[in-house]
């Protein structure tokens, strides 16, 4: 594959149909935000889709690489959240408000922030379409568009949403409700779910509902409460040195699995979650419940779905290794919105970030790409409010671990890590992209040890 970086075009003729999306919005003009800069350009050296957590930290490496001005942040969103912390918002344990900024805070300085929606992208033509036919064209071209929900794929949703005892830590509207459906929670189901589609953070899931039993030990509710865990997969996780310690977790705490489960419909004003038997189509089961947390089906966001930048699904098609686009050279990926066969996390994004900083450097000399990416991802499993598994692991599903010590076993230092250091990480060091992930000291503690 070349890896010639083809020079931009500002000429970009309107492309076809396939680029448009219906509900599109208008906007009056087309939003621009630059701490250096006063007019809006329509020609960046790197222009960068997507101004969350793969975006910002993007954004900030090639403004140091090609200089102020030359790089813009497609972003409509005026805030910018630190999702991983919901899973503690959702258990009580963490304000809502200490995982938001203003996205303005964060865009790194030089950087120019275009305040609108991509709705399409013609990379035969190095360029993308905005809101209100506003054409941006590009030399090198980072997709970071994330992962879209879609809670309405389940009958019922969002709508029910409006009642209580349901929540969901994946919404930045709903997290809060599964701390009020926790609080409430008097005797009876108490339903935790994972749908047959992609996630991310697919820990997730199962770590409100280790905190919801915790919390329930705690205030005396636990004998009222028959926890279920309906998952549509066959294994509790898919690392088996984890797999193994979650499972000796879900047996002394009385957890009921059912694994191959999928939550199709919520009829909230009735209180009942029917779930389809997914090795046995057209059978349902309906189970009424006193409290719900529910993981939406994600996808691929609309623009990627048909989009030449993406595969089949709708992910950007880019190498395992390298993270460059497998047929456009100068168009890159990371993060959710990719079909790296790895777990879409926060941690998985830092890895990345490093990896692809040294692509694009090499690109642009026109060389060949020699730093590969091993598929590092991480989850903190949070199995009580001061308890954590660090899970980490590859490509392989092998664990990759950090520390010279097991980290199957449920430590309190680890969950301070996830609930305190790691926001201070996320802020300081990755947005900023000083951060590249835990490889070096990887290397550094296991070199300590010989």
């Amino acid at each position: 594959m070349s890896t010639i970086g083809v020079a931009a075009s500002c000429s970009c003729l309107r492309p076809g149909v396939w680029l448009l999306k219906p509900g599109v919005q208008k906007m009056s003009c087309l939003g621009l935000h630059t701490a250096a800069r006063c007019a809006a350009k329509d020609c960046y050296e790197v222009l960068v889709l997507g101004g969350g957590t793969g975006g910002i930290t993007m954004s900030a490496r090639m403004k140091r690489k090609v200089g102020a001005g030359n790089v813009a942040v497609v972003e409509p969103s005026k805030t910018h959240y630190y999702q991983p912390l919901w899973t503690l918002v959702g258990a009580g344990a963490k304000q809502l408000a200490t995982s938001a900024r203003p996205t303005e805070s964060v865009m790194p300085q030089g950087v120019d922030w275009i305040k609108s929606r991509v709705t399409g992208l013609d990379p035969d033509k190095n360029c993308v379409w905005l809101e209100n036919d506003k054409k941006i064209s590009y030399k090198y071209l980072i997709i970071a568009l994330g992962i879209s929900l879609h809670y309405e794929k389940i009958k019922g949703l969002p709508e029910g949403f409006h009642h209580p005892k349901i929540g969901s830590n994946y919404s930045v509207h709903t997290v809060e409700k599964t701390w009020r459906a926790l609080q409430d929670f008097k005797e009876g189901n108490a339903i935790f779910t994972f749908p047959n589609t992609p996630v991310k953070c697919a820990g997730a899931p199962q770590k409100i509902m280790y905190l919801s039993e915790a919390y329930w030990r705690k205030t005396g509710k636990r004998s009222k409460a028959n926890i279920m865990f309906n998952t549509s997969l066959g294994v509790i996780f898919g690392v088996k040195k984890y797999a193994d310690a979650l499972l000796e977790i879900i047996k002394e705490r009385n957890i009921a699995v059912n694994y191959r489960r999928n939550l199709v419909e919520v009829r909230a004003d009735e209180q009942e979650a029917v779930f389809e038997n997914l090795d046995k189509p057209g059978v349902t089961e309906v189970h009424q419940y006193e409290m719900l947390h529910v993981t939406p089906p994600m996808g691929p966001p609309d623009v990627l779905i048909n989009s030449p930048v993406s595969d089949e699904i709708g992910w950007v098609d880019v190498d395992t290794e390298t993270l460059q686009h497998k047929k456009y050279p100068n168009v890159f990926g990371i993060g959710d919105c990719t079909n790296l066969p790895t777990s879409k996390t926060a941690a998985a994004i830092a890895a990345q970030s490093g990896v692809l900083d040294k692509t694009i450097s090499m690109v642009m000399k026109n060389q060949l790409p020699t730093k590969k990416y091993d598929g590092y991802t991480s989850c903190p499993l949070v199995t009580g409010y001061n308890k954590v598994i660090l899970a980490e692991f590859d490509y392989k599903a092998q664990p990759l671990e950090t520390f010279p010590i097991d980290q199957s076993k449920e430590r309190v230092t680890m969950y301070h890590m996830k609930a305190d250091m790691m926001p201070l990480l996320y802020w300081n060091a990755l947005l900023k992209g000083y951060w590249g992930g835990p490889a070096p000291f990887r290397k550094l503690m296991h070199l300590g040890l010989k």
